[in-house]
């Protein structure tokens, strides 16, 4: 779809898009919707936006040039890869359930990390 040239691209869940993805200029997005999120980090362009896809798009990422790559998930390092590989990112079929003992307010969660007040 687009090619990125930036120090690295992050993949993200809606539930990661309020950490590194949040970081590096991407969008929060609710964990109740489900999506994809492609994130550059430091972009070289001017095409420099988080994309936010639906998850029933795989997404491939194909190392270009002629320097290797460095793969982290979740903070740690996996692999490296090098010019021509390709790593294909699709949600699992498996999903998580959670536990919760209190009602759940995601906007009022949100607002109180972020330190955001009532206007």
């Amino acid at each position: 779809f687009t090619h990125y040239t930036a120090d690295g691209l992050i993949v993200a869940t809606p539930t990661g898009s309020t950490a590194y993805s949040l970081s590096a200029r991407g969008p929060i997005v609710s964990p109740r919707h489900r999506a994809i999120l492609l994130t550059p980090v430091s972009p070289h362009m001017l095409f420099d936006r988080t994309l936010v896809l639906d998850p029933s798009e795989v997404v491939e990422i194909e190392v270009s040039g002629h320097r290797s790559v460095d793969v982290a998930i979740d903070g740690r390092a996996v692999g490296e890869l090098h010019e021509g590989d390709v790593v294909r990112c699709e949600p699992s079929q498996s999903t998580a359930n959670f536990v919760r003992f209190a009602a759940y307010r995601y906007h009022q969660i949100l607002k109180a990390k972020f330190g955001l007040a009532d206007r």
